[in-house]
C-alpha cells in the first residue's frame, strides 16, 4: 500500500507566507516617486560570459531621495551595467562618471502611476492564485485521506475549517499589501 500523505497545517501556512513575501518583494522592486536600492534587484548584468545580478558586481547606494548611485567594482563592467539598466524596461538612464553611475529617478506621471497600479494588482492576483494552490493541496490531501478512513469527518471538517482560515488570512494580507503600495504609487 502507498505512504500516505501526512496533513500539516503549519507547512500549509508557511507556503501561503511564502506567496506573500514574493509579493512582497515585487511589489518592493515597482517604481514609486522615491529612488530605492531595491528598484535595481532585477536588473541582471552581462558579466565574464554569464548573467548576473547586479549587486554582485557593484554597489547601490541611495545618496538622495531622487536618485541612485552605482558603483561598478571593475572598470571594464561599466558599459554592460549602463547598458543592463537601459535595456532592463525601468525606464531609467544612467549618467556614466569613471566607475560610477548616477541615475535620476524621473517624476511618475498620472499615466505611469495607473500602469504601476495595475501591475502592482497583477503581482497581487498572481500571490492570491498561489495561496489558493496551497489551499487545493491541503484539501486534496485530506480528501485522501478521508477516503483512505485514516481521518474521520469530523476531522476532515475541522482541518478544512483551518485551511480556510489560513487561506482568509493570507488572502487579507495580500490585499493589505496590495493597498498600501496603490496608496505609495498614487502619491504625488
Amino acid at each position: 500500500m502507498a505512504q500516505l500523505p501526512k496533513f500539516d497545517l503549519e507547512d500549509l501556512k508557511r507556503r501561503m507566507q511564502a506567496a506573500h513575501a514574493a509579493l512582497k518583494h515585487e511589489l518592493g522592486g515597482l517604481r514609486t516617486g522615491r529612488a530605492s536600492a531595491s528598484l535595481l534587484e532585477p536588473v541582471n548584468v552581462e558579466a565574464y560570459g554569464q548573467r548576473m545580478p547586479l549587486n554582485q558586481v557593484a554597489t547601490i547606494s541611495v545618496p538622495e531621495p531622487r536618485a541612485l548611485s552605482v558603483s561598478v567594482w571593475d572598470k571594464s563592467m561599466v558599459q554592460a551595467v549602463d547598458k543592463a539598466i537601459r535595456d532592463s524596461n525601468l525606464g531609467l538612464s544612467p549618467t556614466v562618471e569613471g566607475t560610477t553611475l548616477r541615475i535620476r529617478i524621473p517624476e511618475l506621471n498620472e499615466q505611469r502611476r495607473k500602469e504601476m497600479a495595475k501591475i502592482a494588482h497583477k503581482y497581487s492576483e498572481d500571490a492570491r492564485v498561489a495561496v489558493r494552490h496551497v489551499r487545493r493541496d491541503g484539501l486534496d490531501i485530506l480528501k485522501k485521506l478521508l477516503k483512505e478512513h485514516a481521518i474521520s469527518e469530523d476531522d476532515e471538517k475541522h482541518h478544512e475549517a483551518g485551511v480556510q482560515k489560513a487561506t482568509d488570512l493570507a488572502i487579507k494580507e495580500i490585499d493589505a499589501s496590495l493597498a498600501a503600495k496603490e496608496k505609495e504609487i498614487m502619491q504625488v
